[in-house]
């Protein structure tokens, strides 16, 4: 049987107009929870208050919250106002956050990439840098420039792993080569997460929940070309065991 996993959908614009709004997810993430977690995708609206969270994630046997071009907007961390021109997606971050909220409540499994990271710690009670790279002693993470490849499928970094942590175990070792598309990045940690993974300057690169079940957060990018890369396949059926395992119970 296959677990039913939810996919939270970006609202984009797809027309000349605002007129034609979408909702969205891209394709890369649901192949990574058909291929490697071995689930069913369900792609989730953001509809906001309109959704029910508690009778969705009832339903649900897990919830991957994606990364996106949009960013969470301040006001839910009591961050200073974005500077003008950022991208801010409302009614993703009216959806995501109580979603992510009730989904630790209940102890459904949760991977969250990029800026699900960043939902994860601010639906908890954290904060975020809006511009990593303008923070003194921290690196510049942000993409390339160029095709999907040279941003996407490059190592950008290093990551060193908790010992004796999730990834640490998934990996076989204490120190990953990843990829870095992100501006943004955790600031001060929420309770309740606890630090998987750290880059060389210090920013925060994964985190893991410290209740019951699979709650895990990761700022790069596992899901491209996941079949290709060790950890990442291993990450996805990690989560993907946790959610066959709810789904059994249920």
């Amino acid at each position: 049987m296959r677990p039913l996993i939810g996919i939270p959908c970006c609202v984009r614009n797809v027309g000349e107009t605002t007129e034609h709004e979408a909702h969205l997810v891209s394709e890369k993430y649901i192949r990574a929870v058909a291929e490697a977690a071995g689930g069913q995708p369900l792609l989730v609206p953001a509809l906001g208050d309109a959704l029910d969270c508690d009778d969705l994630l009832a339903r649900l046997d897990g919830l991957f919250v994606t990364g996106s071009p949009s960013n969470v907007d301040p006001v839910h961390y009591g961050g200073a106002a974005s500077r003008p021109g950022t991208l801010h997606d409302p009614q993703r971050d009216a959806t995501t956050l109580p979603l992510l909220r009730r989904a630790v409540a209940g102890s459904v499994p949760l991977l969250a990439i990029c800026r699900g990271i960043q939902e994860l710690n601010v639906a908890l009670g954290g904060t975020l840098h809006q511009l990593v790279h303008e923070v003194p002693g921290r690196s510049d993470h942000r993409a390339r420039p160029g095709s999907v490849d040279e941003r996407y499928a490059h190592t950008a970094h290093a990551v060193h792993l908790a010992p004796d942590g999730l990834f640490a175990r998934l990996a076989g070792g204490r120190e990953l080569m990843v990829n870095s598309v992100h501006s943004q990045g955790i600031d001060r940690l929420a309770a309740g997460l606890t630090i998987e993974a750290v880059a060389p300057d210090g920013q925060i690169e994964a985190v893991r929940g410290t209740g019951k079940g699979f709650v895990v957060g990761v700022q790069w990018h596992p899901e491209f070309r996941h079949a290709e890369t060790p950890f990442s396949g291993s990450l996805f059926a990690a989560f993907g065991a946790a959610c066959r395992e709810r789904a059994m119970e249920s």
